[in-house]
């Protein structure tokens, strides 16, 4: 099928774009920047702004499903800037579906849209949108959950995927900022560190959107809903950050802050950051504190029934598949002082 991939340069995205080709299709990225490795694969570059929707749609020519993998992530920034690309860029990627005639729709969401202050044990997708978010993102990210489900119908069919944590080898945002900041002395534990989490190996995320695509059409039972995406078993989040620094023989993390005092913090830094107008983002949010110090794992059950998802890249062999680039990363950073 010709298939077009939103943010298919970037970390899920391009493990997305290899298995699409892997399994012979034609694949078209939507991106910014230029990528001659996938070109040289037979992957066609389509460069532009998801803010810009004659671009999209132009993007969408010829295309019989999309997977909408890009958008902005972060804890701190604009509203405007997470609304526009998150929320109203997903608008011109269903209205360029609709003009297109594309049939299907794969978007990848996050956990974090029904994110409510609360710690989450083996939850499922009963768990309803919050009231209120903490920051920008899962609440722009829900805004666009919600317009591709109620997109759904007999012309074009929509799925949404929750992915959680998601890690492994490329990843150019999670790893390298926990071993930059743990190198540096800056990394501090939330709590005490017997908080779970789900999490998922990157290449087993990407071929749950593959598989969600395969079974997805007007009739089948993942059509016009969402999905949590991760390994069935969670891990106590601060004992995988020791061992992912164990790898680059980083030292364990000793310091430890309480979850009231980082909300604490979090909340001040955020009052100061607004009140002078940063735009760097803050050590600590209320957000952050929430997520580093509680449990958040998910069911996999109805992605199980509805698409066949069976995560098949264990932790143990994701870490021994990350383990070269972590050790590289640490090499990198003493080189360079």
């Amino acid at each position: 099928m010709h298939i077009c991939v939103t943010g298919g340069g970037g970390f899920l995205g391009r493990y997305i774009v290899e298995q699409l080709i892997q399994k012979g299709h034609s694949v078209r990225i939507f991106c910014r920047g230029d990528y001659p490795e996938l070109i040289s694969q037979g992957v066609e570059i389509a460069q532009g702004d998801l803010r810009d929707p004659i671009a999209v749609e132009q993007a969408m020519q010829g295309i019989e499903a999309v997977f909408h993998v890009a958008a902005i992530p972060g804890i701190w920034g604009k509203w405007e800037t997470f609304y526009s690309i998150n929320t109203l860029g997903t608008q011109n990627v269903i209205d360029a579906c609709r003009k297109q005639g594309c049939g299907r729709l794969i978007y990848t969401s996050s956990p974090s849209v029904v994110y409510d202050g609360k710690p989450h044990f083996d939850a499922n997708e009963s768990l309803p949108y919050p009231d209120r978010y903490l920051c920008h993102y899962p609440h722009s990210k829900a805004l666009a959950e919600k317009a591709v489900l109620q997109t759904n119908d007999q012309n074009l069919s929509t799925i949404a995927l929750r992915p959680h944590l998601i890690w492994g080898p490329r990843d150019n945002h999670l790893i390298p900022r926990l071993l930059d900041r743990a190198m540096s002395g800056r990394l501090i534990r939330v709590g005490d560190g017997s908080n779970v989490v789900s999490m998922a190996y990157v290449e087993n995320a990407a071929t749950a959107h593959v598989q969600a695509f395969e079974t997805l059409s007007t009739n089948s039972p993942c059509a016009g809903k969402a999905y949590f995406i991760n390994e069935a078993e969670p891990v106590p989040l601060w004992s995988w950050v020791d061992q992912l620094l164990a790898l680059g023989g980083i030292p364990p993390v000793r310091r430890s802050i309480s979850p009231t005092m980082a909300r604490t913090v979090g909340a001040a830094m955020e009052a100061t950051f607004s009140l002078f107008r940063l735009s760097s983002e803050p050590p600590m949010t209320r957000f952050l504190a929430s997520q580093l110090s509680q449990s958040h794992s998910y069911s996999i059950e109805n992605a199980k029934r509805d698409f066949g998802y069976d995560p098949q890249i264990t932790f143990t062999e994701g870490m021994r598949r990350l383990e070269p680039e972590v050790k590289d990363f640490v090499a990198r950073k003493q080189k360079n002082g």
